[in-house]
């Protein structure tokens, strides 16, 4: 983890040196960062969107077999083979993404133990915007903006078929958790946080507007297939 918070100590310095600006850097590299991560993300949500799909299926084959729990994961098993979904494949993007936060957060939370660099010593310092040192924290604005924008986020999730009772849990639980831990991390940190969400609200409500316009298109295109399955009844 620590080599990891070096590297991307080693990317912040390099947008810095062009930036100038500590609270421009922590942007740039937030959204360098999302973006990257976005392929993965994304396989990460249409496989968690499809596994909600079948979830009604799912629940009638445990209510079936209820009283035989290895048959019933066979049958689940079965209809996650014939779906083509392998319900492990959405685990994989989200362990790859974890160390890359996590070195991130840890950099951002103490920026001086991984860049060694002199300029950073004042850099980590800098005014931006309304906050007046990035290294200490915001007490307001920004722990409030990262609260309001995890909220966002985990609803805007529901627009992807991600929901359910803990997703619904979530969305109320973690606002309150960030803007509290907000408010005792540096303001950098908050920044990236904000900045984050922010990246990953406009990830799902562009897949939502996907998913919505593939269902349409697929509605459409089965409509037409009755229609025309109609017709020809009708002239024999």
């Amino acid at each position: 983890m620590k080599l990891l918070s070096k590297a991307i100590g080693w990317l912040m310095l390099q947008i810095y040196r062009l930036t100038g600006s500590y609270g421009i850097s922590i942007i740039i590299l937030t959204v360098l960062v999302r973006a990257i991560m976005l392929p993965m993300y994304a396989k990460q949500t249409k496989t968690t969107a499809k596994m909600q799909e079948l979830q009604p299926q799912i629940d009638e084959i445990n209510r079936r077999y209820a009283r035989d729990r290895e048959a019933a994961a066979l049958k689940v098993q079965e209809l996650y083979d014939k779906n083509k979904i392998n319900p492990y494949s959405g685990c994989l993007p989200l362990l790859i993404q974890m160390p890359i936060i996590m070195g991130l957060f840890a950099l951002l939370r103490d920026p001086l133990s991984y860049i060694t660099d002199s300029a950073m010593i004042i850099a980590v310092h800098d005014k931006f915007m309304w906050i007046p040192d990035l290294c200490q924290p915001d007490n307001w604005i920004l722990p409030i903006l990262a609260g309001v924008t995890t909220y966002l986020t985990f609803s805007s999730m529901g627009s992807t078929g991600a929901g359910g009772a803990s997703m619904n849990a979530m969305k109320y639980f973690y606002p309150v958790m960030l803007f509290l831990m907000g408010r005792s991390f540096p303001a950098g940190l908050a920044l990236y946080w904000s900045v984050g969400n922010i990246f990953t609200y406009g990830q799902n409500l562009v897949m939502g507007f996907q998913k919505k316009k593939k269902d349409f298109t697929n509605a459409a295109a089965a409509e037409a297939r009755k229609n025309v399955e109609k017709k020809m009844k009708n002239k024999a």
